[in-house]
Formats: C-alpha cells, sequence, structure tokens
C-alpha cells in the first residue's frame, strides 16, 4: 500500500503505534552521491504477509517534518520493537543515537553463522529464498539500484519495496527459531504449562504427556469451565479500549484529575453495552443454563478491569491521553519459544502463550500477565511458569520484564513478581526442572523409580484431575524422593554419619515464629558441612518480611551462637543454622589429579548437596575475582585449595601461576612449584613491576591473536595444537593481601590503572587476576577495583559494610558467616553459600 500524501502517512505512523514489533526497510535516493537522501519507509506489521500487499510504503521524499514525526513516534518508542535488516545502514537516516528497541536479523545471521545455516551468503534477499522457500524468480534483486529519487516510482520498483519487509519478517521468525542440525533430535519440547504442572507433581506431567488429559489443580470450591471464555472476554476488552474513541476520551482531562472508581464504572459500562451484553442475550438464549458461570465471568471481569482503570491512571501522568491505551497494552495472547540452557551445554525448546504483555510507564518496567479464574493451590510453581515467561521476553526484548498473576475470583488478587526476584528461579531452579523432566519422561512402567508423587498430597491429590489413573498406574509400594540435584522438599542430606534432630529443629522454629504471630508450614532440612539449612513455608498472606526480621529473635529464642542467615527462595524461606559440630572437606575428597585441557577452572567450594562449584576463568562473570573475608575466616586457606585445584588439574605447560605474598606466610609450600612463572612476589615494587609486565603481556598475546585470526587464547591454543605446537599457557596471578600494597598513594595508583586495563581486556588473552584483602575498606576496594573483577567470593567479615563492599549492592550476609571456610560465591549472578576444600600441607 503505497502513501504519498502528508495527511495519510500521518494517520499509519498514529495507526503503527498500536503495534509491539514492526519489520522496516527504506530505500535511498541520490546514495551513490555525497548527499543521499530518504526515500521510502516500508513497515509490516504482519509477519505471516507473503504477497505484499498489507506493507505500508510511506513516501518520505523531501518530507523532513513527517521523517521527524516517524523518528518520534516509532523509532524512539521504546515499546515497539523494529526489526531491520542491516539496522546500521537504515539507522543511518533515522537518527541512529535516539533509536530504542531494535533488532537487527543480519547480526543473528552472524552470530548463527553462514556454515550453520548453509547459505552462500547473509544478504536478505538470499536468505529469502533459501531459507524461507520464496521463488528465486519472484525475488527482484535488480531493483536495489534503480533511481529511488524519480517521481512516479515505477510497479516494480513499489512491488520490490513492499516485498523486502515481507522477506524480512520470514527471516526474522526463522532466525529466532533456528535450531542447528545437531539439535535436530534432541529432546520433544516442553510448554511452560508442563513446567508448571512438573513443579506439581511429575506424575500428572508424566501422564499428561504420554496420555494427555487434564493437567489443572482447581480447588473444589472453585467454579468450572469458566476460565477459557474469561480469557477471551478480557482480551476483547483490551482490543476494545485500544480501537474505541470513547475509551481514549475518558482520559482527555489532565492526570491529576482523574477518577479510578469513575473510569473503572465508565469502561464497564462501555464494554458490557457493546461487547458482554450481547453475548449473554445469545448465550441465554442458546445455552440458558451456562448463564450463571457467564455472570460469574462477569464479575471477575469487573475486577480485572478495575484494576486496568488504575493502571491507566497512573500511566496517564507520563502519557498525553492518545497514547496511554496503547503504551499500556502492548500486546495481546503472545506466542513465544526459546531454546533453555541446560547443564552439559544441553538445550530444551520451550514454548508457551500468555495472556497479556503491558507497561508500567512509571517503572519504565514490561510486566507479563497471566489470568488465573481460580486462586493455585501451589504458588512454588505459579513462580516457576511467570519466571519462564519473563525469561523469554527478556530475551526478546532485552530488557528487564516483570510478571503478574492476576487470581480473579473468588476475588480479584495480584501476585506481582519483578524481573530480580524471578531470575533466581530462572538461573538456579529451572534448568535442573528441566533436566529431570526429561528424565521422568523415559522411564517405563517395568523399571523402577518412577517419577516421584507430588510434594504436597495432601492438598493436590484429593483435587488431582487424574487421581484414578494415578493411582492404578504408578506402583504403589514405592516411596520415591525426588534426585539430590534438584528439589529436596522432604530428603536430609548429611555429608557424616553425624545424627542430626532436624525435625526437632524445624518444629522448634515454627513454633518460634508462630508465637509472633508468623505463620509458617516446616518443610524439611538440607544438613550441610558448617549449617543446617531448614525450609520454610510462609502461609497465604504472610510477608517475606516479618520473617526475614525475626533473625535476631530466632538466635536468642534457640540459644545461637551466630546470627542465622534467612533468605527467600523459590517457593519457601530457608533458615540457615549453624551445626554444633562442624565438618572438614578435604582436598583429596573432591579433586583428583587430571588434565582438564584448555578448560581452565578454579575451585571454589561444596554446595549443600555435596557438589564441587568451580568457577571457568574463560566466562567473562568469573574470569577475574575479588575475595574477601577477616582473620579467622578462612581466606589463606580457601587460596591455597584455589592455586591447588589449578595444580592438580593443569600441567605447567598449560598454566602458570604468579603468586603475590606481602605477608610470607600464604604459599610457603608452592616456593618451587613448577607451575610458578616466577619467585613468590614478596616485594611491593615487585609487585608494581610485574603488573606492568602483565599488561605488556597482555598486549602481546592480542597481536598474536590478531595476527591468527583468533577471538581468544582457547581457539588460538588449539589452532597451535593441531598445528603440532606447544600452547601459549594461561596466567593467574594470585594476591594474598592487597590492603597491604594501597598504604601508599603513588602505588594505589598504578595497581589501580594496571587492573583496570587487565581487568577490562585480559580474559581472552588469557591472563587472570585473584586479589583477596583482609581489610575490604572503601579507599582500598576503590569502584574502578569492583567494577572490573566481576566474580566474588566473601568470607567471614568484620563488619556489614565490607560485606556489602565485596558482594555489592546490599549484600551483608557475609558478615554473619561462620569462618573457617564457610563462604558466600557470587558468579553470574547467583550467590550460593558454600564451603571451601581443606588442603593439607
Amino acid at each position: 500500500m503505497y502513501f504519498n500524501q502528508p495527511e495519510s502517512i500521518k494517520e499509519i505512523i498514529n495507526k503503527l503505534r498500536g503495534f509491539s514489533i514492526l519489520w522496516l526497510d527504506t530505500e535511498i535516493a541520490d546514495w551513490q552521491t555525497s548527499n543521499p537522501k530518504l526515500s521510502l519507509i516500508q513497515v509490516l506489521s504482519d509477519p505471516k504477509e507473503t504477497s505484499g500487499n498489507n506493507a505500508y510504503v510511506l513516501d518520505v521524499l523531501e518530507k523532513p517534518e513527517l521523517i521527524n514525526l516517524f523518528i518520534q513516534q516509532i523509532i524512539r518508542e521504546a515499546t515497539i520493537e523494529k526489526v531491520f535488516h542491516n539496522a546500521a545502514f537504515d539507522l543511518k537516516y533515522l537518527e541512529k543515537d535516539t533509536a530504542k528497541n531494535i533488532t537487527c536479523t543480519y547480526k543473528i545471521a552472524q552470530k548463527i553463522s553462514k556454515k550453520n545455516l548453509g547459505t552462500s551468503n547473509l544478504k536478505l534477499k538470499t536468505l529469502a529464498i533459501e531459507l524461507c522457500q520464496f521463488s528465486k524468480n519472484e525475488v527482484d534483486t535488480q531493483q536495489q539500484t534503480s533511481d529511488w529519487g524519480t517521481r512516479p516510482l515505477s510497479e516494480k520498483q513499489l512491488y520490490y519495496a513492499e516485498m523486502d519487509v515481507v522477506y524480512l519478517a520470514h527471516v526474522h521468525q526463522y532466525l529466532l527459531n533456528f535450531k542447528p542440525m545437531s539439535d535436530q533430535n534432541s529432546f520433544p519440547k516442553f510448554t511452560v504449562s508442563d513446567v508448571r504442572v512438573a513443579f506439581e507433581c511429575p506424575r500428572l506431567f508424566y501422564l499428561s504427556k504420554h496420555f494427555g488429559g487434564r493437567t489443572l489443580f482447581v480447588p473444589s470450591n472453585q467454579p468450572k469451565g469458566i476460565g477459557q471464555p474469561f480469557h477471551k472476554l478480557a482480551d476483547k476488552f483490551i482490543k476494545l479500549a485500544k480501537t474505541n474513541p470513547e475509551f481514549k476520551e475518558l482520559f482527555k482531562p489532565s492526570a491529576k484529575d482523574l477518577d479510578v472508581e469513575y473510569i473503572s464504572q465508565e469502561m464497564q459500562r462501555l464494554f458490557y453495552e457493546q461487547t458482554f451484553f450481547p453475548i449473554l442475550e445469545k448465550v441465554a438464549t442458546s445455552k440458558p443454563e451456562t448463564v450463571p458461570a457467564l455472570q460469574q465471568v462477569w464479575e471477575g471481569l469487573r475486577g480485572l478491569i478495575n484494576h486496568w482503570a488504575e493502571l491507566l491512571v497512573s500511566n496517564r501522568f507520563y502519557s498525553n491521553y492518545h497514547n496511554v491505551i496503547s503504551k499500556t497494552f502492548v500486546s495481546q495472547e503472545l506466542s513465544m519459544t526459546c531454546d533453555y540452557p541446560l547443564p552439559k551445554k544441553k538445550t530444551q525448546k520451550i514454548e508457551g502463550k500468555f495472556d497479556t504483555l503491558i507497561r508500567d510507564l512509571k517503572k519504565d518496567r514490561f510486566c507479563m500477565v497471566e489470568y488465573k479464574t481460580y486462586a493455585p493451590v501451589d504458588s512454588a510453581a505459579q513462580l516457576a511458569q511467570v519466571a519462564l515467561y519473563s525469561y523469554i521476553l527478556h530475551l526478546q526484548k532485552q530488557q528487564p520484564v516483570d510478571s503478574a498473576v492476576y487470581c480473579v475470583l473468588p476475588e480479584f488478587k495480584n501476585y506481582y513478581y519483578t524481573w530480580e526476584e524471578l531470575k533466581d528461579t530462572v538461573h538456579e531452579l529451572t534448568p535442573f526442572k528441566l533436566q529431570q523432566m526429561r528424565d521422568w519422561l523415559q522411564w517405563e512402567p517395568s523399571q523402577p523409580d518412577p517419577p516421584p508423587e507430588t510434594n504436597q498430597p495432601e492438598k493436590l491429590c484429593p483435587i488431582c484431575p487424574q487421581k484414578e489413573t494415578c493411582q492404578s498406574y504408578f506402583p504403589k509400594e514405592n516411596q520415591i524422593i525426588p534426585s539430590p540435584a534438584v528439589e529436596k522438599e522432604e530428603e536430609i542430606i548429611t555429608p557424616s554419619d553425624e545424627p542430626i534432630e532436624t525435625e526437632e529443629l524445624g518444629k522448634q522454629l515454627e513454633n518460634i515464629l508462630q508465637a509472633y504471630g508468623v505463620g509458617v508450614d516446616y518443610q524439611g532440612a538440607i544438613v550441610g558441612a558448617s549449617f543446617i539449612r531448614l525450609k520454610l513455608k510462609p502461609h497465604l498472606g504472610v510477608k517475606v518480611v516479618s520473617i526475614l526480621n525475626r533473625a535476631t529473635d530466632i538466635q536468642v529464642q534457640m540459644g545461637l551462637s551466630n546470627l542465622p542467615l534467612i533468605a527467600p527462595q523459590a517457593g519457601y524461606i530457608s533458615v540457615d543454622l549453624p551445626r554444633e559440630k562442624r565438618q572438614v572437606l578435604p582436598f583429596q575428597d573432591y579433586i583428583q589429579r587430571e588434565n582438564n585441557g584448555f578448560d581452565i577452572k578454579i575451585a571454589i567450594g561444596v554446595d549443600l548437596e555435596g557438589k564441587l562449584i568451580e568457577a571457568d576463568l574463560s566466562d567473562a562473570n568469573t574470569c577475574h575475582f575479588l575475595v574477601g573475608g577477616g582473620t579467622g575466616s578462612g581466606k589463606s586457606e580457601f587460596l591455597k585449595s584455589l592455586v591447588l585445584s589449578l595444580i592438580e588439574r593443569h600441567t605447567p605447560e598449560q598454566v602458570k601461576i604468579a603468586l603475590v605474598d606481602p605477608k610470607r606466610v600464604t604459599f610457603p609450600d608452592f616456593e618451587n612449584s613448577d607451575w610458578l612463572m616466577s619467585p613468590i612476589i614478596k616485594e611491593r615494587d615487585r609487585a608494581i613491576e610485574f603488573m606492568e609486565e602483565l599488561v605488556s603481556k597482555m598486549e602481546e598475546r592480542y597481536h598474536l591473536l590478531e595476527k591468527a585470526k583468533c577471538a581468544d587464547l582457547k581457539r588460538y591454543n588449539q589452532q597451535l595444537t593441531q598445528q603440532g605446537k606447544n600452547p601459549v599457557p594461561h596466567l593467574v596471578c594470585v594476591f594474598d593481601e592487597y590492603a597491604d600494597f594501597m598504604a601508599d598513594k603513588e602505588i594505589a595508583k598504578q595497581l589501580e590503572s594496571s587492573i583496570k586495563r587487565l581487568g577490562g581486556m585480559a580474559r581472552a588473552a588469557g591472563i587472570h587476576l585473584i586479589i583477596s584483602t583482609q581489610r575490604p575498606e572503601a579507599k582500598i576496594v576503590t569502584p574502578i577495583i569492583r567494577s572490573n573483577l566481576p566474580g566474588r567470593v566473601a568470607l567471614k567479615t568484620n563488619s556489614e559494610g565490607d560485606s556489602k563492599i565485596i558482594l555489592g549492592g546490599n549484600q551483608t550476609e557475609a558478615a554473619y558467616l561462620l569462618g573457617k571456610g564457610d563462604l558466600l560465591y557470587l558468579g553470574s549472578g547467583n550467590l550460593l553459600r558454600l564451603q571451601s576444600l581443606l588442603a593439607s600441607t
């Protein structure tokens, strides 16, 4: 559709503002001269379009005011995703510096690689022909060089312009769903609902995937059969609000003059008269028995509309009345898919369709919304579901996405989860749950160890939609406990034979909190080397903060020598109590001599499941470390085990170690080691000199990498090995007491300069810094140091302030650790409590 009149172009631009994603291209007049001009802007809003008839071709030649309007209303609008093939080229004419939410399919194709795609090149027309089955005879590649400055444009030119965005949309969809051939036979896809069911009951998940059937645990007192009509009507309400001018008029007064209750009533009236009542009349005639259910749907819709009214009035302070509705309701029933990363470099395809994507303009955040016509029994399963939706949306939007669950009956309730809260669920719990789901589906009735029962049999089994099938299909004699790698609601893991009455501790803790009016249920325990983790499930309506604020009371009532660490987890609250008799974790029990080749990893500590946690120094999130801990924290022993883990796993040809030990007492056992790249550094002047040498060595290595066309040292070494040459070793520099070098301002300045350069660039060159200090004070561990050392290990610190400096933000937990190797590890955004290994002399 070709538009060349200013008024019609303005109308189209206004219409396009209501879409969440657009596919765009441009044509340039006089492109071969020193004065190129924007001639056409092509836009497509429907990715299923194949003919080009519904593509918009906006003629903006010599119309700077229309170009500026398009930039202001579309290009700068963060709620609209703009997809170009070569964004760098097109945005030269559309104010690249102010553009927001831009996607470039050429970059996506580059990342996948021409080799994996199997295409001859990465040009848009080539991708359309070779990937999306467009006919080579139909795809016009000649008009690109035609004269776009002449008017009128020919039919061939207009067809070319229209089809460009059609090709783009199809290529974009193909690239988003692309899977390498090596993954084609991977595990069958899961839906987000599958994940929710697996959290609720593994056996129901198994039955549904093998035999189908219903999977919703709907409480017996909740209305039946209203979920689907409610979802459809909620969607109709949003569509009506976005298209009916009467809704827009409600927000015409200034924001401060708007009355939420009046607006809610008017929106209800308009929707009832124009949409709901005609449906009700029709149903009353054809299926009168369903009228009561439809009336319940209306009650749920009224609560939802009340909430929308509050959000729209709040957003009106940040938007004009023309746009507030379209900016609030971004999209409805959006289908999504992603390849979710699993352990051991596997992926699992997940797809789902959520109900609504909104934007809270006050918070400047997207929020994914799920409707439920009943109150969920298992809040942990609900959390896992919305966390997955937010994660997939985050991948698409490249910005934080909050989530909300709206339970509309019997009364409206809003369960809101921020992106920061959801990240922990996604990154810590979900990968293991997905792997567990795969394992469950491979079980056969003739085999032992069937999928486990639900961990909430009292609540879920009575309302199970496949109760009889489950009882007859699974063997009754097996009471299965979940695998140690994942959830352990009732399992107790003890690393020693010492009897620990966790049940008594759990009940004691439950009673203490109950006495303060805080209702919780004890859900099991895990016993670690130095502490016991008790799991508590708050009663509905109990705020997490009310438990967090009882740490001192718990310490007093339970007679603890240390303050318990309390933290929210996915589906429960963890309370860590110190053990009376701690267990030592010998280094040799967890690390045996082996050759890890090009993967340079360091041992951090052992988690609650008895698993050794390591950090990959080639990872950008853990390539350099800041380690902090006061006297008695076990910092020196931690550093010894860290160095020894490098020595045990790698040859001196693969890794060289530099040790800086100003106190001369931490590393004497390594004095004559073959792995040292120089004698142990004990003098300040030599430390400064050595750091400058590392900077020079980094620059030398970058020249080698550039010459060999390798992105990092690992690839360079692989290339050398294939040529029969010796690899270039990784260099790991370990400072025992960094604070001793910071007393002198000149030395401090020189060190900071070297650390800044190495921290920002040395990873690819295979050079890594591990800097520790007993005094993590602000003047010692400066912002420059912190920003260039992404990995963090905090042993027991002397104060909450020291803990904040090591871990960042308001993380004060390190001040309440137990010492002697009890530590917190921050890598890739996740905070884990571990126990350091103890290496013998």
